[in-house]
């Protein structure tokens, strides 16, 4: 390809990847926008990107109107149970999974990846009387519980392919060298897939903190709902939304997810291999 014929091949690419970043972010910047405008200016015919007089009120009344602390606390326990519990168990099953080369193991991971397609609502009934056997309804550990089985075949699949992506030269290298098994998973596997690690618990992090189903359905004390459900009593009895008070809340409930992803990111991107020739 000339240089002439790249220049404007790599131009439409970048416009159409600018267009894609507008379309992702203008929800989330109308929602800041909705969130310090007042009354009067959300009720306007003529909406406006800049909020002609800034107010914190949409906020306070928030605070006001919802325990959005409480509910901000058991998504946080939530979410940060299931992430750990989910990575803990499927880092050593993605280990073996993608180490053992078998018709099991192949089997295994194309359930993994059909099992993602199922919806929430077809498990849910079942899933309901497990729980309820168990007495984890209206339970923070049932849900944590949950979000760690629905999390899991990803968490799998996406660690499977971080431990694809480690040579297995580096194992036999170290056994060569007189390291143990154990010791080899130790010292050269684990940290070269902590970037993968991270990066399956993050999503496994946002999945469970943004879900809302499931919470719904399992969790009927109020002193127990987390953060998205507590965000639909923002919602009048006729349907009516306060809308000052709820894009503030929802403003404020996706800031987690944003400061995690924001301290991560550089070991999500970094090199998995760097430094991990042998000498």
């Amino acid at each position: 390809m000339s240089p002439r014929t790249s220049r404007p091949a790599r131009a439409g690419q970048y416009l159409a990847l600018l267009c894609y970043l507008v379309f992702l972010a203008f929800p989330f910047l109308w929602l800041i926008s909705t969130a310090f405008k007042p009354a009067r200016e959300l009720g306007s015919l003529h909406p406006t990107w800049i909020p002609d007089s800034p107010t914190l009120e949409n906020f306070r009344q928030a605070f006001d109107e919802q325990p959005l602390l409480r509910a901000a606390g058991n998504s946080l326990t939530v979410a940060l149970s299931a992430a750990l519990i989910a990575v803990v168990i499927a880092t050593p099953m993605a280990y073996v999974m993608a180490r053992q080369r078998s018709r099991l193991a192949t089997a295994a991971t194309g359930w993994v990846v059909v099992s993602q397609a199922f919806p929430f609502v077809l498990v849910i009934i079942p899933l309901f009387l497990v729980l309820k056997n168990l007495h984890l309804i209206n339970s923070l550990l049932g849900l944590i519980m949950v979000y760690v089985v629905w999390s899991l075949p990803f968490a799998l699949w996406m660690l499977v392919g971080y431990v694809r992506a480690v040579p297995a030269e580096l194992e036999e290298a170290a056994a060569v060298d007189g390291a143990g098994r154990l010791r080899t998973l130790v010292s050269v596997t684990a940290p070269l897939l902590a970037p993968g690690i991270v990066a399956t618990a993050m999503f496994a992090f946002i999945t469970a903190w943004n879900e809302f189903f499931f919470a719904l359905v399992l969790l009927k004390s109020p002193e127990k709902q987390t953060l998205p459900v507590i965000l639909t009593h923002f919602l009048g009895a006729e349907g009516v939304a306060d809308l000052g008070p709820l894009a503030a809340a929802a403003f404020l409930a996706t800031i987690p997810s944003l400061v995690i992803f924001a301290i991560i990111q550089r070991r999500i991107t970094g090199g998995m291999l760097a430094g991990a020739v042998k000498s």
